[in-house]
């Protein structure tokens, strides 16, 4: 019920969106208008790219936040937009054969770590299986609608404990900022979420990063698809080459990501 909410609000945000594009009978031709859908982990860099752009190209950007996934049904029952970034190119791989995902860039890496209270009050460590502890509190994502959600599953199920930490959690967050919200809170003692995330200016003087074995926590790619049905493409793709480019893996390494070189 609350996913089907989440993509209703998704979808009347696109409907406002289309509505403020529309001129009155008096007004001159507006600004193009690109819509991206970006997961919320990305939001960051994504933003002050999109402030660049408008300017370099006298366009309006507008970003619309959320789970990978719910991203993705959104933009698929509207049709409407013009580049998908997801958190991990999982998803690029899950919907390809539908025709909605054209050309895409890579523009970096996410990395799952566990993330604690700043100077890790309850002592915590690297081992896994902490989160199946009855004594700590735990939120994890629902992995049914994040991308964090998805890679917190598959590293549980690698370690044989995915069932034992969700029966453990308190409840399951939607996507990585309700789950930094979480610990911020105090719902949680412990996550697991995207790394970039605790680099963030609300969050780094909040938290601390307790770095997963590699060997579980692989970089996971993040890729920027080109929407087949994007009305202004030659605009879409100027974003993407920018932030392909030096100076914008420079914007993502700013904000706790792995760039497109593997460089911090």
């Amino acid at each position: 019920m609350f996913r089907i909410l989440t993509i209703t609000l998704h979808l009347i945000a696109i409907l406002l969106w289309i509505t403020g594009c529309e001129p009155g009978p008096d007004e001159q031709t507006p600004k193009k208008e690109l819509l991206i859908y970006c997961g919320i982990t990305m939001a960051h860099p994504i933003t002050e790219i999109a402030r660049i752009i408008e300017q370099e190209q006298q366009v309006k950007i507008t970003i619309n936040q959320g789970g990978s996934e719910d991203l993705y049904l959104s933009l698929k029952t509207s049709r409407i937009g013009d580049l998908y970034l997801p958190g991990s190119a999982s998803y690029r791989t899950r919907h390809l054969e539908e025709g909605l995902l054209g050309e895409f860039v890579h523009v970096g890496y996410n990395q799952a770590a566990l993330i604690v209270h700043k100077h890790n009050p309850k002592g915590l460590d690297a081992n896994l299986n902490q989160l199946a502890r009855k004594d700590l509190a735990v939120v994890i994502v629902n992995p049914d609608s994040g991308s964090i959600g998805r890679e917190t599953k598959r590293i549980l199920e690698m370690q044989g404990i995915f069932k034992a930490v969700m029966d453990n959690s308190s409840y399951l967050a939607t996507d990585s900022r309700n789950l930094n919200n979480a610990l911020k809170n105090g719902d949680a003692d412990i996550i697991v979420n995207w790394r970039a995330t605790a680099y963030f200016d609300e969050n780094r003087e909040l938290m601390d990063i307790i770095e997963i074995d590699p060997n579980l926590a692989k970089p996971k790619k993040l890729l920027l698809n080109l929407l087949t049905f994007s009305k202004h493409p030659e605009v879409a793709q100027r974003f993407m080459e920018y932030t392909a480019s030096a100076d914008g893996q420079a914007i993502f390494r700013k904000y706790g990501f792995i760039d497109n070189t593997h460089q911090f």
